[in-house]
């Protein structure tokens, strides 16, 4: 049996063969991603056909690999692809063929709501839904801890952001030490299980991970306490969770080898430039889109000959 991970489904790459190329390195599985996200890497690490535990530190998290080259260029074409963006997200809705949900992952700071604001801005509130998860309530611990996410999954023709997600259960609990290694594992199983059954019944799961590095981190973590507009996002557990930083890096490589499947793949963004994660994720998103064949629904013919008075 190869070792080899199963190729993606045609929706999960590009139309463009060089962006596709570009897309894929900065995918866990990818044999050849370490080239191109960190030079340095070691020969045994990019190894074609070799499933290994991903190492974040292959993702240099200040590269821009979807940039042009210059700022305002691509604050421009965010702009661009921001409109574009909701043009399709209007047919999607009227198709109603698929469920589309978006993950935004990433440590404190990495940048879920400003991506949320850059990326999904000028969709229409009409379908669109964002879902911000917290630690989970009383009633929320009392059943297993997929059901109060499974109840904010898409709709026919809707689009879902999960500002963190089910993937916080795997993460918070392993580092600091709540689950065991062994139900860590199972975790990441059911996770698999309840991804692919979500894309079996249409929709479609796409993952970001939010990637930025420690220092970046801490200039943003100092810009919310020097800013008082920016006070009410900090918090003292910001700095906790700083504290546990090669900890959470080791979970997330941890995640991002056992999930990044063929029904819901991960996608990296290198997130110290916050224009370039827009941009990244940006064009990630609209080729999807355009991938499904989106098409609105027949017309009544009942309608054809009917005129307004």
């Amino acid at each position: 049996m190869s070792n080899a991970p199963a190729p993606l489904p045609s929706y999960f790459s590009a139309r463009d063969k060089a962006l596709a190329q570009r897309w894929a390195r900065w995918q866990p599985d990818t044999a050849d991603h370490a080239a191109e996200a960190h030079a340095d890497s070691p020969p045994e690490r990019r190894k074609a056909g070799k499933r290994r535990t991903v190492s974040l530190q292959d993702f240099d998290p200040s590269a821009k690999p979807f940039s042009l080259g210059d700022k305002t260029q691509d604050k421009a074409v965010v702009e661009s692809l921001a409109l574009e963006l909701d043009t399709l997200q209007n047919l999607f809705y009227a198709d109603k063929r698929y469920k589309l949900l978006v993950i935004l992952q990433g440590t404190d700071t990495s940048g879920k709501d400003g991506t949320i604001r850059g990326v999904f801005g000028r969709m229409s509130a009409l379908g669109v839904h964002t879902v911000g998860w917290k630690a989970p309530t009383e009633t929320e611990r009392a059943h297993d801890y997929l059901w109060r996410i499974h109840q904010q999954v898409p709709a026919a023709g809707e689009v879902t952001i999960f500002n963190r997600s089910h993937y916080e259960d795997v993460l918070v609990p392993t580092v600091n030490g709540w689950i065991t290694p062994a139900e860590q594992h199972q975790r990441l199983g059911h996770i698999n299980d309840f991804e692919r059954m979500l894309s079996q019944t249409g929709t479609i799961v796409l993952k970001f991970m939010l990637h930025i590095g420690f220092d970046e981190q801490r200039q943003r973590l100092q810009e919310r306490l020097d800013d008082p507009a920016k006070h009410w996002k900090f918090a003292m557990s910001d700095i906790e969770a700083r504290k546990q930083w090669p900890q959470y890096q080791q979970a997330y490589e941890t995640l991002l080898s056992a999930t990044h499947t063929p029904w819901a793949p991960w996608t990296i963004v290198p997130a110290n430039s916050k224009t370039h994660r827009n941009l990244m994720i940006a064009t990630v998103l609209r080729e999807v889109l355009r991938n499904l064949e989106l098409r609105y629904p027949p017309g009544d013919p009942a309608l054809a000959h009917c005129t307004v008075e």
